[in-house]
């Protein structure tokens, strides 16, 4: 699912990523552990396209990303879902807006939007929360609609890059309860 061969990242002359191999099969959860600025979020971002990388391979299901159209990569993006460490969600749009945002992006129709919402607002928890904004929610509620932005456009590959660091001890375990399912 996701292979890389000696991938390498640097910003100037620092160097993040050194000679990075991996391959993490179908159906796996893995963890990338380490202190803090050692590159685990670059890593994540450059699996996900958002970042470039300087030397090596990413293949994502038999894709080599530094092969790919702007058009493929696009493609390639969707069917991965992020959840980033801040929840990066839009203040000024409801739970509802935020989670179908990404649909709406890849003009899904609005009937499928809507049925895809409540679905995940349902998984994740938070139905009852469908119409509030961000900056009333809790910080698990808010990572809650982050992980339902995430799943909206059913990706078979799921990045959280912390996912839990802002999070007390018990809301950490329900969202880790959470990802499992």
């Amino acid at each position: 699912m996701i292979k890389i061969i000696g991938l390498e990242k640097k910003y100037g002359e620092h160097t993040v990523l050194k000679d990075i191999h991996m391959n993490i099969t179908k159906g796996t959860i893995y963890g990338i552990a380490g202190k803090s600025g050692v590159g685990k979020s670059t890593l994540l971002r450059c699996i996900n396209g958002l970042e470039t990388y300087d030397k090596g391979q990413i293949i994502v299901d038999e894709k080599d990303l530094n092969t790919l159209t702007p058009k493929e990569m696009k493609v390639l993006k969707s069917n991965m879902g992020m959840v980033f460490q801040q929840f990066v969600l839009l203040n000024r749009a409801t739970v509802y807006d935020n989670i179908a945002l990404p649909m709406r992006s890849w003009k899904k129709s609005s009937t499928e939007i809507d049925k895809k919402v409540k679905e995940l607002v349902e998984l994740v928890g938070i139905a009852d929360k469908l119409y509030e904004k961000p900056p009333r929610l809790s910080g698990g509620q808010k990572q809650r609609v982050a992980i339902a932005r995430a799943l909206s456009l059913n990706p078979s590959v799921l990045l959280c890059d912390e996912a839990t660091s802002a999070l007390d001890p018990n809301t950490a375990k329900s969202i880790i309860h959470l990802l499992n399912e």
